[in-house]
């Protein structure tokens, strides 16, 4: 764990040790600790996607009898959300258990232990939470929650990661009280830690910042969509209503020429805000100005970020489990015929063919139903259908990040590592007999055929994600790497077979059969 150096004299305001349990009060299953209320319930964060419920178990038992406990997980992809609970018998055990497991290694991680609040009141209120930045990217969960703890008893402490684990430089402590975190607001705002010096401050939610950035007092204003007609005097006359002003000045390109915006600057940012509350949206020379703060390049750039994010999220959110993903799509089929082959299921809200800059379909699309019952039947009757020519892949339309998750897991499942021993030389063969268009079809099967039964000579199935794997091909058998054994022929005579055959062994799949789509 990383040491934090303060180099500053600070004293200490209080112990940080969990409150003695002799003086616990137990008021209806809650107990309180020095004004500190303790339960049972343990909230287990930072865990590694790995942990499971029995990793917990055989971490938390040792302390004290569970009564229960589990990892939260996603509802559709029941992958770990990276947090848990445990449960005690008693709050002794339980404040046992924070005091020793906390920041403890599972799986290689770091865990972060702390009560489970059920009160939403006191997370919503941010009372005693404070947030600091500028931290030196050494300084981890423990080396600041030993920082911070003589100021007083810590709910929950965090440091700020990013995907690959590393330290954002920002982090969040969470005291029992405001007096706690005025004190270490007072004596480490400024200090230096581990020779940098950090910003030390309340804890304000995004709501609360973005409207302090909103109020936060200027005194030049940005004006745009200006007529060529307009003057520098025009804008000094216009905004001079308002307060006095410094300059006034439109921009304009190496000919003179107006480029239909400028700026103006108060004496007194008063002014300037109500300049802005009074002009912006009104009509001169038919033309409707646009007045706001004047902005830096980087602060504008950030602005419209937050807002392509903050509108990505929310259309993500608006579709999830409505928008289907199709590819493999023949070249002539467009937005209408597509359209038309998925409005059989249901109200179809959007429908998108991806085109290349050359207008040619990409073979792929976007469809969107207006409830999840209707895409999801569509997805159950159309993956896998043949539509002219091309059998379709249907899927739950997802995000780059969430997709880029899963095939990493898929891909790590398919590491011959990961891959279990094989039984034996088995190989299974296509079952006879043409398929039929009310069977599941797999795109990107070989066509029908016998695949000969010699040992070193397997097929790799192809695994397409999204579809269930049919079979399984047998690798290679231990000692015939160097081996080349199977038939040979010999001199004007029938294929000589050097072994006795080996058995097929038919796919134990109903409702299945194979296709050749090539």
């Amino acid at each position: 764990m990383a040491e934090v150096q303060v180099q500053a004299e600070v004293a200490p305001v209080a112990a940080a040790s969990s409150p003695p349990p002799q003086q616990q009060q137990v008021v209806n299953g809650v107990a309180s600790n020095n004004g500190v209320s303790v339960t049972t319930s343990l909230y287990v964060g930072d865990l590694d996607l790995s942990v499971t419920e029995s990793h917990l178990y055989d971490l938390f038992s040792p302390l004290g009898t569970v009564v229960s406990l589990r990892v939260c997980k996603d509802s559709r992809t029941r992958r770990s959300l990276g947090y848990g609970y445990v449960n005690y018998s008693n709050t002794h055990e339980a404040a046992r258990a924070l005091e020793v497991l906390n920041f403890t290694l599972l799986n290689g991680k770091p865990i972060r232990v702390m009560y489970s609040n059920r009160d939403p009141t006191v997370r919503r209120t941010g009372a005693g939470n404070i947030f600091i930045k500028n931290l030196d990217k050494t300084i981890d969960n423990k080396a600041l929650h030993d920082t911070f703890s003589t100021f007083g008893y810590i709910l929950s402490c965090k440091i700020a990661t990013d995907n690959t684990g590393q330290s954002k430089g920002y982090g969040f402590v969470q005291f029992d009280n405001e007096e706690s975190a005025k004190n270490a607001i007072d004596k480490l705002n400024g200090m230096l830690l581990n020779e940098k010096q950090v910003f030390v401050g309340p804890f304000l939610r995004k709501q609360e910042r973005e409207s302090s950035i909103g109020k936060a007092k200027f005194n030049n204003v940005y004006v745009k969509n200006l007529s060529e007609s307009t003057t520098d005097e025009d804008l000094k006359n216009v905004f001079s209503e308002h307060g006095p002003i410094t300059s006034a000045v439109i921009m304009r390109d190496v000919d003179g020429k107006s480029k239909g915006f400028g700026f103006v600057n108060f004496e007194n940012p008063d002014d300037a805000a109500r300049s802005v509350d009074s002009l912006n949206g009104k009509k001169f020379d038919d033309k409707e100005w646009f007045v706001g703060k004047a902005q830096k390049k980087s602060e504008r750039e950030m602005e419209l970020k937050g807002q392509y994010e903050q509108t990505l999220k929310e259309t993500a959110d608006k579709f999830a489990g409505l928008n289907l993903y199709v590819k493999n799509l023949d070249d002539s089929i467009n937005d209408d015929k597509l359209r038309e082959l998925f409005s059989e299921f249901g109200t179809v809200t959007s429908c998108k063919v991806m085109l290349d800059p050359n207008g040619i379909s990409r073979g792929s699309g976007f469809v969107a139903f207006s409830t999840a019952e209707e895409a999801s039947q569509a997805l159950m009757e159309m993956n896998g259908k043949m539509v002219v020519s091309k059998p379709l892949y249907v899927a739950v339309a997802q995000r780059k990040e969430e997709r880029r998750a899963r095939l990493q897991e898929q891909f790590s499942q398919m590491r011959p590592g990961a891959m279990g021993p094989t039984v034996g030389p088995q190989v299974p063969m296509y079952p006879p007999g043409a398929p039929h268009f009310g069977q599941q079809l797999f795109y990107g099967q070989g066509p029908p055929a016998m695949i000969s039964p010699q040992p070193g000579f397997g097929y790799q199935q192809q695994l397409v994600p999204g579809m269930m794997p049919n079979f399984f091909m047998p690798m290679l058998q231990p000692g015939q790497q160097n081996q080349r054994q199977g038939s040979r022929r010999s001199a004007g005579g029938p294929m000589q077979q050097t072994h006795q055959p080996l058995p097929f062994m038919q796919p134990q799949v109903e409702g299945f059969s194979f296709y050749n789509c090539n």
